[in-house]
């Protein structure tokens, strides 16, 4: 891992934006302007509306219409969100390529800071930032020095083994077209988690790269995000991270030479996670068959887990304290701990 100064861009590199879309007219317009805002780079965007049935794809019309750096394709037959993905990028023509959901935005020469690191860096196959969540309008992203973070592709996954959940949010990601069409595109069988297995995967043949400073991204929160009140998909979203790591590492993983030791290390890290999602969940009023389901899950996925401080945790969450409202208490600390992990994220990339 180095912390390099950035350098300017040399040469103007292409960027392909690939904006998904199902019935969000509403938010559409904003996102193809974020991408279009970028200096020194030559972007195209390309949106893919996925059989839209508000009148969504008549604003998407417009939008091409009105540019001729916007390809609009229509799909005859709603195709869900993995295979739209898959359709746009394998149009892309750019040396570079993000998915940008339509309800998300880039910042200003986002583009910019990402391909310049990459045009410095020929090994890096995957720069990613800081993001800024936001709820109706996109704020204004303060300016601030911009620095560069490199990790061997190796030493990253290493790091993020441990994390035990995703690292990366997904706008402010930007990949090289030949990294990408390496990966063999978002697979399907992780609906949920088909983002993380590329950024694996990406990681096993090429180094990352992470732009800090100003935020690359923004990211909108609709009040429904998966770690704070998605109860009914919980278990099903742990077991598909987990899934994640033991197809990576019986796959394009098995060759690092502690893979086992990195297998062992993730199914301690998502069981972990699943016991701390269970905590905040607990807090929040989940059923009691979801509380239950998720402990299931992390005794069957790390029996170590049983009895350790993530298990005691979960425990307190759902004790009827006599001096204290231990529920409150935990919802408390949960949402310190979201923040502080949002906040090193920005800080150091991890």
């Amino acid at each position: 891992m180095s912390i390099l100064p950035p350098r300017a861009l040399d040469g103007r590199p292409s960027v392909t934006v690939v904006i998904p879309h199902y019935n969000y007219g509403r938010y559409l317009p904003t996102a193809v302007a974020s991408a279009l805002d970028q200096q020194g780079v030559d972007v195209d965007v390309i949106i893919v509306d996925d059989r839209s049935t508000d009148g969504s794809l008549e604003v998407a019309r417009g939008i091409a219409a009105e540019n001729d750096r916007v390809t609009l394709v229509e799909h005859e037959v709603n195709l869900r969100h993995i295979r739209t993905y898959n359709d746009g990028l394998a149009r892309a023509t750019g040396d570079y390529v993000v998915l940008l959901s339509a309800d998300d935005a880039l910042t200003p020469d986002s583009l910019t800071r990402a391909t310049a690191l990459m045009e410095a860096h020929p090994r890096v196959g995957l720069v990613y930032g800081g993001v800024e969540y936001f709820h109706d309008e996109v704020p204004a992203v303060r300016s601030g020095r911009v620095w560069w973070r490199i990790w061997n592709g190796e030493d990253w996954l290493r790091r993020v083994v441990r994390r035990g959940r995703n690292s990366i949010v997904n706008p402010e990601v930007v990949l090289r077209r030949t990294v990408y069409e390496r990966t063999g595109g978002y697979d399907p069988d992780f609906p949920h988690a088909a983002d993380m297995y590329m950024w694996l995967q990406a990681a096993s043949f090429a180094d990352i790269g992470f732009v800090g400073g100003p935020r690359q991204a923004c990211y909108r929160d609709h009040g429904e995000n998966m770690h704070s009140t998605d109860f009914a998909g919980a278990t099903d979203d742990m077991a598909q991270v987990r899934d994640v790591y033991e197809r990576f590492f019986t796959r394009e993983g098995a060759r690092l030479r502690d893979a086992h030791a990195l297998v062992e290390a993730s199914r301690r890290s998502v069981a972990r996670e699943a016991l701390l999602r269970s905590a905040l969940l607990e807090s929040n009023g989940a059923p009691a068959a979801v509380l239950s389901a998720l402990r299931d899950f992390a005794r069957e996925t790390s029996p170590r887990s049983v009895g350790s401080a993530a298990w005691r945790w979960a425990d307190l969450a759902s004790s009827d304290g006599a001096r204290f409202d231990s529920a409150r208490f935990v919802r408390l600390v949960e949402d310190v701990r979201w923040k502080i992990r949002s906040r090193r994220h920005t800080a150091v990339g991890l």
